[in-house]
């Protein structure tokens, strides 16, 4: 599902829990309203508060990772591909089609990901076409009939070369998917949203109030949004940048 669009109903519940405490305020009969439960509610909001921080403060920290590892990925493949590029000038020109294979893939690789005009994106996150002239290029490489021991070293470093940059490919496609479990998620908007009731039940009804929780369900379904597309970096707002593959290319081409 859309990271916007979890966002959405997550501030719907979060502010909807809110109007709910508001409204249940008022059918509540007045011994429910008294001093005593005042503090037993305000203990039991503080408990599912610090639950609900370490959720989060968890999430956070789950969508860092995965942005970082697959930041360090992308920049390892374009070291790898300038290293591959090279290895392969200098076995000879019988490499020119392996290397404009390597051309081909770092470019489509870059429009689909990273395109000029967002909107002509590819939806899909995997790339078949991108891994065929990998495997190919691969595939020419062990091909290759090296004349002599020199020739022969740089066959198997390029060979080595490659199978990084395939398992890299592959890794990236693997990890596509969200590395935030949804029970997580469930529970800690279901925290939050038992938290704004509580917050309703003993204040007063007026616009000041309805404004604080508006504001406060709008910063808390932010923050997750911000999560959400941090566990996605190859698309939405917060994407790993494309500068590795856009050097990596312009090796390739000279």
């Amino acid at each position: 599902m859309n990271a916007l669009v979890i966002t959405v109903i997550i501030f719907a519940c979060l502010f909807g829990g809110g109007v709910a405490g508001l409204l249940l305020k008022r059918r509540l009969p007045d011994h429910h309203l008294s001093p005593e439960t005042r503090d037993v509610v305000r203990l039991a909001a503080g408990l599912i508060g610090t639950l609900a921080a370490l959720v989060l403060g968890l999430l956070i920290a789950s969508a860092n990772s995965s942005f970082n590892a697959r930041d360090q990925e992308i920049k390892q493949a374009g070291v790898d591909l300038i290293l591959l590029d090279r290895t392969m000038r200098y076995y000879g020109p019988e490499t020119t089609e392996i290397r404009a294979l390597l051309r081909q893939g770092v470019a489509r690789a870059i429009d689909l990901h990273w395109p000029k005009e967002e909107g002509k994106r590819v939806a899909s996150r995997e790339d078949p076409e991108g891994g065929f002239l990998l495997e190919r290029a691969i595939e020419l490489i062990r091909n290759l009939k090296p004349g002599d021991d020199a020739h022969r070293s740089q066959q198997n470093r390029a060979l080595q070369i490659g199978g990084e940059l395939s398992r890299t490919h592959w890794l990236l496609i693997e990890q596509s998917g969200s590395s935030i479990p949804t029970a997580f998620l469930v529970f800690l908007v279901f925290w939050v949203a038992m938290i704004f009731a509580s917050f309703g039940l003993f204040a007063p009804c007026n616009t000041t109030v309805i404004a604080a929780l508006f504001v406060c369900s709008v910063s808390i379904a932010g923050s997750i949004f911000l999560i959400l597309e941090m566990d996605a970096p190859l698309h939405g707002l917060i994407k790993i940048s494309g500068a590795p593959l856009h050097s990596a290319l312009s090796y390739l081409n000279q």
